[in-house]
């Protein structure tokens, strides 16, 4: 080995530039955790788990069941609409076609517009012209067009990655081209699908931005999805951008890193259930 790079500096430097930002990266995340964790577990009171929000507990169990919705609602508009598109433009749609090549310049932009701009517009669309006021409809219907390039791009490069041979096997034996992508092709796919789906997910749970214009603050258990709430990050932000309950603040982020590490662990083992099953 000591020969090799001798013989080859170039690949020693790159090896020593590779090892030093895993290094940078793994420090600068453990840091940021356990800065989080140091600064907001004394905090986590058992008044922050009140059912009634007041000044006072600054309860974040309302937040909980609004992010939950959220999360529900827009990964059941923008997966289905998401999968289905991805598996049109890739085992569908001919090579070269025109409107395929509009569609994923069209994704391919609207995954870099900034979330605010996502949240102007859902409360000039959403909420004002459509009327349905600051509400939870009107947060999801925002979220999941702002995830929607996500779902579709991440499927599609798990659809791509299936080898041909799956394809042709399956073809071979008589399988038509809807039981194809039914049976064998989404089934191998399914790892990198639900992949992009956690990245959707952990999308929305950061999300404040867009949420704020759309969803509204109220902190409040919601009486329906056309009242208005807000999630975890918007209290978050509220509780820092009041400065009164700087140390709750940091509390709840403790919780979201909490409730996104539960639905990585749980998005995990139903892949690898499904996987078994398949």
């Amino acid at each position: 080995m000591i020969s090799y790079y001798k013989r080859s500096p170039l690949s020693l430097a790159l090896r020593i530039l590779v090892t030093l930002s895993i290094a940078i990266t793994i420090f600068a995340l453990g840091f940021l955790v356990i800065y989080i964790l140091v600064k907001g577990i004394p905090f986590l009171k058992p008044s922050l788990f009140s059912l009634t929000y007041n000044s006072e507990n600054v309860s974040f169990l309302p937040s909980i069941l609004n992010t939950v919705i959220i999360i529900l609602g827009s990964i059941l508009i923008a997966g289905p609409l998401g999968i289905c598109a991805a598996i049109y433009t890739v085992e569908y749609a001919s090579r070269g076609n025109k409107i395929v090549g509009i569609v994923r310049l069209t994704t391919e932009t609207l995954s870099g517009i900034p979330s605010i701009i996502y949240g102007l517009f859902g409360m000039l669309f959403f909420v004002t012209a459509l009327h349905l006021g600051y509400s939870l409809v009107s947060g999801i219907l925002t979220i999941s067009i702002m995830i929607l390039p996500l779902v579709m791009r991440t499927t599609e490069e798990a659809l791509r990655s299936v080898p041909d041979s799956y394809r042709e096997g399956s073809y071979g034996l008589g399988a038509g081209k809807l039981r194809t992508v039914l049976a064998v092709i989404l089934p191998a796919a399914i790892p990198g699908i639900l992949a992009g789906v956690i990245l959707a997910v952990g999308r929305v749970v950061g999300e404040t931005a867009a949420l704020i214009y759309t969803a509204g603050t109220v902190a409040d258990f919601p009486k329906g999805i056309f009242s208005s709430g807000r999630t975890l990050s918007v209290h978050m932000y509220e509780l820092s951008r009041e400065g009164l309950h700087t140390g709750e603040a940091y509390a709840t982020s403790v919780i979201l890193i909490v409730v996104v590490l539960l639905i990585n662990w749980a998005s995990n083992k139903f892949a690898k259930k499904l996987g078994k099953n398949s």
